[in-house]
């Protein structure tokens, strides 16, 4: 499950270093995708990615907050049929109103997360020193 929050995060990164680039294409891909089918496809997308979160948090370096950060994400998805399509306009129209600045800093947090995300997934093993040592070595007496 530990590649799951890898390919999370680096999908993450990716979408939001698009982002950064083309807030004008981020802007086209939502305003497709606010439909009632849209948002019940994005309710089961964040839904799935929520529980592979929680499902991949007891072999990560941080259990809890990659934990937490499932369970929010999971309450995002169930709460997205709710926002309702005409309110997901709004705030698509807000957004575009607001400038590029604001899309580029929701960009800047989106790598942020999906870099924490790609650290906390790591194995770390790489990082140690490997012991050399031997288990069952018997100890020299002085």
């Amino acid at each position: 499950m530990r590649s799951f929050g890898l390919v999370i995060g680096a999908l993450l990164i990716l979408a939001s270093a698009i982002s950064f680039t083309a807030p004008d294409l981020r802007l086209s891909l939502e305003r497709s995708a606010i439909t009632p089918v849209g948002l019940y496809a994005i309710t089961a997308l964040r839904i799935a990615i929520g529980l592979g979160l929680v499902l991949a948090a007891p072999a990560s370096r941080a259990p809890r907050t990659l934990g937490v950060l499932g369970l929010i994400v999971i309450i995002a998805g169930l709460s997205t049929p709710l926002f309702g399509v005409a309110r997901a306009r709004t705030v698509v129209n807000w957004l575009a109103s607001a400038g590029p600045l604001l899309m580029r800093l929701d960009a800047v947090i989106g790598m942020a997360l999906g870099g924490f995300l790609v650290y906390v997934s790591r194995d770390g093993q790489e990082a140690r020193t490997p012991d050399l040592r031997v288990a069952n070595e018997p100890k020299q007496r002085p």
